[in-house]
């Protein structure tokens, strides 16, 4: 069975490589990326424009705010059968090799619920349920 992985990718540019090198690792990520996009083993994603907002309870600011090794890029999706096999395939990403780092997760596909651990959950709540 087939799940799909949300692909997150993070950081900036190795700053000791040479614009040059860097566009070849993008033209390479691009074909790599595309093929596996004709293949279905990839899902379309989407660089992010630098501008944002960040809306919270207390209000809308401009953002983001992350620090430059958490900043996000642009996201994708890959289809595997498991977690490990969606690792491996990210980890070809050309782009690795200059400074950027990719985060793989798990789509959950049920639906929120307070009384079930998540990524949302306080620590407090988490000590409570064990």
């Amino acid at each position: 069975m087939k799940h799909q992985y949300l692909v997150i990718s993070r950081g900036k540019w190795d700053e000791n490589a040479t614009p040059k090198d860097v566009q070849q690792a993008i033209d390479r990520f691009y074909a790599w990326y595309e093929g596996h996009l004709e293949s279905g083993r990839m899902l379309e994603g989407s660089r992010l424009q630098v501008a944002g907002k960040v809306v919270s309870g207390a209000g809308i600011t401009d953002g983001p705010f992350a620090e430059a090794k958490e900043l996000v890029g642009g996201y994708w999706f890959i289809v595997a059968g498991s977690l490990d096999e969606a690792a491996a395939l990210a980890a070809e990403n050309p782009c690795l090799a200059f400074g950027l780092s990719l985060e793989v997760r798990p789509l959950e596909p049920a639906k929120a619920l307070a009384s079930e651990t998540s990524n949302e959950t306080p620590d407090a709540w988490r000590a409570q349920a064990h």
